[in-house]
């Protein structure tokens, strides 16, 4: 039996004395306000005494710089003070009397003189800056009017409130900030149980350091580096690869079997070969927009989620010890390869992964939790009908021997996927499931997960702007009409084409 197992499944670190707040690194609660950034901390917080020694102790000063008077503009200055880890205690602003268009901010921080220097130097690389250890008193006597004042004992970890409007837990607003995900591991791949097939393998121990140290490493716009597997490791990819083929003509759903010898094509597919990431991640990308990050264990819910909503799957490169190829107690690379990525290359597919991602987007973590289970049950262990049979397009059976077989058999208890019932589904790990969900199509699981995520709490909706690889937030009518401008140009375009088809073929 191969468990196909969720990284970022909360049930399984209950079961074994770990929760999702476990983590490598003391994790604090991050918060979005009305679409403003409020950052905590990725890994443990900065209490006011660190980083203080040759350079001075803390202490107070300030900084006044000039942003071009846009949405967002503050936002991402205040950026760079978290990027720098300082904490800022009152920041000011007020309309520039040296370019018309652009605003001054007066920023009150609370760091050493290194911290200070380094922020200086970041700062000239996105603002103006325009005069740096200025008194409070300087500054409101230079303004000759009425300052506003946006917040007071701001630390580094919060941002800009909204009145009236409730705290929503942070979540990448662009692309790039999935590092933040991504390297936010509950649980390395390279810390094994004492029950791990490797566990007293001092060399699989070390190799699977090594794909640690690649993923940590890894930042996005960077081609992944590629890995020279040894020997034994094909060899076990090899038995994988074999078992699970054959099963596959009867038992994988169509748009698995299409893409799989564009795989083999594009991507070295074979029994002998273990793909590499940056190939397949340029193959998803031609074929549904698409990529896979290397990732060095497991993540939380949140933070995988957060990923398709990018469509981005972190993906592990490790592979299963040799002992047992039939076996694996986490998610390897012949679950993500065999298992996740052909049907990411289904535009379908990927459509409904992405629409999973984006509803958890700022949700609350009972939330979040009810959409990760809904994933386990469709992206993990879902069924569709085609033809009149069940096939299998989650992962967690493509890439089981076992429990694929089983759950095609008349023995599997199989109803049909509702996310309102489903998300209350326990989900099990270390056996077969107790029952499967069934969907007649990848468009209907999207439509029920659309209407599932209306019943989902937050103060706004969310856009993935792909020109940008970013989320707009949708709160105001502003917002609203910048996506409505966006669609009645797609709608322009859409009339354009059937008008031709009218004059030239007479539809």
């Amino acid at each position: 039996m191969q468990p196909a197992m969720m990284m970022f499944s909360s049930k399984y670190w209950t079961r074994r004395g770990l929760s999702l707040d476990s983590a490598m690194f003391d994790r604090q609660p991050q918060r979005h306000t009305g679409g403003q950034m409020s950052r905590r901390p990725s890994f443990s917080p900065i209490s006011e005494g660190q980083d203080r020694g040759a350079e001075g102790e803390a202490s107070r000063t300030a900084v006044v710089f000039s942003l071009k008077n846009e949405v967002g503009c503050l936002v991402r200055a205040l950026r760079l003070f978290q990027e720098k880890r300082v904490n800022l205690k009152h920041i000011e602003s007020r309309g520039s009397k040296r370019i018309p268009d652009e605003v001054e901010i007066f920023a009150d921080c609370n760091c050493s003189k290194k911290q200070f220097n380094e922020l200086l130097q970041h700062l000239k690389d996105h603002v103006n800056i325009v005069s740096f250890n200025t008194p409070a008193h300087v500054w409101s006597a230079e303004a000759g009017e009425v300052t506003h004042c946006f917040c007071s004992g701001l630390s580094h970890d919060t941002s800009l409130l909204v009145p009236d409007e409730e705290d929503v837990p942070w979540f990448p607003m662009k692309i790039s900030e999935l590092d933040q995900c991504s390297h936010r591991v509950l649980m390395y791949g390279s810390e094994l149980d004492a029950d791990h097939p490797g566990f007293k393998d001092d060399v699989y121990r070390q190799r699977r350091k090594y794909f640690v140290e690649v993923a940590m490493n890894y930042k996005f716009g960077q081609p992944i580096p590629q890995i020279e597997y040894t020997p034994e490791e094909v060899r076990t990819w090899g038995v994988v690869f074999r078992e699970l083929t054959k099963l596959y003509p009867t038992h994988a759903c169509q748009e698995y079997l299409k893409n799989l010898p564009l795989l083999t094509k594009h991507c070295g597919y074979r029994e002998d070969n273990i793909p590499q990431l940056e190939d397949v991640s340029l193959f998803l990308r031609e074929r549904s927009g698409f990529t896979v990050r290397p990732v060095a264990g497991y993540l939380s819910p949140r933070d995988f989620l957060a990923g398709l909503a990018y469509r981005v799957f972190n993906c592990t490169q490790y592979v299963r010890h040799s002992t047992d190829p039939l076996y694996t107690p986490e998610p390897d690379t012949c679950h993500e390869l065999l298992g996740h990525v052909p049907l990411l290359a289904d535009p379908k597919f990927a459509q409904f992964s992405q629409e999973i991602g984006l509803a958890s987007l700022g949700a609350s973590d009972d939330d979040v939790q009810k959409l990760a289970t809904c994933y386990f049950f469709t992206i993990e262990f879902g069924l569709c009908k085609q033809e009149g049979q069940l096939k299998a397009y989650g992962a967690g059976l493509l890439s089981s021997i076992g429990e694929l077989r089983h759950a095609l058999s008349d023995q599997a208890c199989v109803r049909m996927f509702d996310p309102k019932t489903t998300c209350n589904q326990e989900c099990l790990i270390t056996t077969f499931q107790d029952v499967y969900f069934v969907s007649e199509s990848f468009e209907e699981a999207k439509e029920k997960m659309r209407e599932f995520a209306k019943s989902i709490k937050r103060p706004f909706s969310v856009y993935y702007n792909p020109y940008t690889q970013s989320i707009d937030l949708l709160k105001d009518t502003r917002s609203i009409e910048n996506v409505v401008q966006d669609l009645r140009s797609d709608l322009t375009t859409v009339c354009d084409a059937l008008g031709k088809m009218n004059t030239y073929m007479g539809i």
